[in-house]
């Protein structure tokens, strides 16, 4: 049997130039994929920095600004130590836990919503819309009024509510598999019959009880001390790192499950590994500061337009989610005539954003 001839690239003759525009379409293949990924790789990191940098500024003037205005300067010094008894008082104790806290839950609920939105491929997937931090909001609810659980067990319980209700909203919407639409009905399902527990909780209890309580639930940083911020830190000091490593599986998802298997991805694994990420999140964050809605829900699609084709986008995510929650307390602290709860301001960004949303799906023909 006669062997075909192997052609190398000393190899003479007509086999040499057949093969020579195959060879240079090939690298001018790789290196326009390889300057387009340079370039979204750069954007990705400018945006980042622009991000940082804002949450930056808007931390230093949170700071500065308040009953007693303070120079810039004289915050930078207090924070190192300077300073006299009064402005120690006022930045260390009073402003400084406060804004760190707003930055902390912005990150928490910004990753988690990037997390569920991504991995559900659903612009609806927040934990705000699908159940989970009416979860925590139920337990939290019960635990305070009818139990009188305060601090750090009511910190637990809403954590715990919070992962209870992403359990059941994820065995309840399991079909051989887990599709996005369905577990996002069965979410919003579920967030509705445990806001009907809320409700009934609190008009059970004594008026100053119900109205604590109706404060929380509209997610709130006044008051917030140091005592709120450690457990948040510490929480995401452990979620942060474990949502880097499940994110892993996130690329080979956005594929498809079938593709996804193809790669030797372990879909059901991964997807669980992440979903489990993004209720704890949810959960500690809502835990620290209360339901505050909507940060979720706007912060992963704010960052993916801001990085178009960066997927998940994780990074930009938590610093936008960061951002809002940081000029949305600034917002309601000095912006209205009366010191508001900061979730009253995130749901008027957010509640448009949602509108506008449902509109889009109906234009297109998948609204219902």
């Amino acid at each position: 049997m006669s062997r075909a001839p192997v052609v190398t690239k000393d190899a003479p003759g007509p086999d040499r130039e057949r093969l020579a525009p195959d060879r240079e379409r090939l690298a001018d293949a790789v290196r326009q994929v390889s300057a387009v990924r340079g370039r979204g790789l750069r954007r990705s990191v400018l945006v980042g920095t622009g991000l940082f940098a804002a949450v930056a500024v808007v931390f230093g003037v949170s700071l500065s600004f308040g009953d007693m205005v303070m120079p810039i300067g004289k915050v930078v010094a207090t924070l190192f130590g300077g300073g006299d008894g009064g402005s120690q008082f006022v930045v260390l104790e009073l402003r400084l836990p406060r804004a760190l806290l707003a930055i902390l839950v912005g990150i928490a609920f910004g990753l988690s919503g990037a997390l569920f939105q991504t991995v559900l491929r659903n612009p609806l997937a927040s934990p705000d819309l699908i159940g989970i931090s009416s979860g925590a909001s139920a337990i939290a609810v019960t635990a305070a009024l009818l139990f009188q659980v305060s601090g750090l067990a009511l910190a637990v319980s809403a954590l715990t509510g919070s992962l209870v209700a992403g359990a059941a909203i994820h065995l309840l919407a399991w079909r051989q598999g887990i599709a996005g639409q369905r577990l996002v009905l069965v979410g919003i399902g579920v967030g509705m019959g445990l806001s009907s527990i809320v409700w009934y909780v609190m008009a059970r209890s004594e008026v100053t009880d119900a109205q604590e309580a109706f404060r929380w639930l509209a997610g709130s940083l006044n008051g917030r001390s140091w005592n709120q911020m450690w457990p948040l830190l510490i929480a995401l000091g452990l979620l942060v790192p474990l949502t880097v490593l499940a994110a892993h599986a996130l690329r080979p998802l956005q594929l498809g499950d079938d593709a996804a298997a193809g790669l030797g991805a372990k879909v059901e694994g991964g997807r669980l590994a992440l979903l489990g990420c993004a209720t704890a999140l949810a959960g500690v964050a809502t835990a620290a500061a209360g339901p505050v809605g909507f940060v979720a829900f706007v912060a992963a699609p704010i960052a993916r337009r801001l990085v178009p084709g960066r997927g998940a986008a994780l990074p930009q995510a938590a610093l936008t989610g960061a951002l809002i929650v940081l000029v949305a307390d600034f917002a309601a602290q000095h912006l209205f005539p009366v010191q508001l709860p900061v979730g009253v301001v995130t749901s008027i960004i957010g509640a448009p954003y949602l509108l506008l949303l449902l509109a889009r799906a109906n234009r297109v023909g998948s609204g219902g």
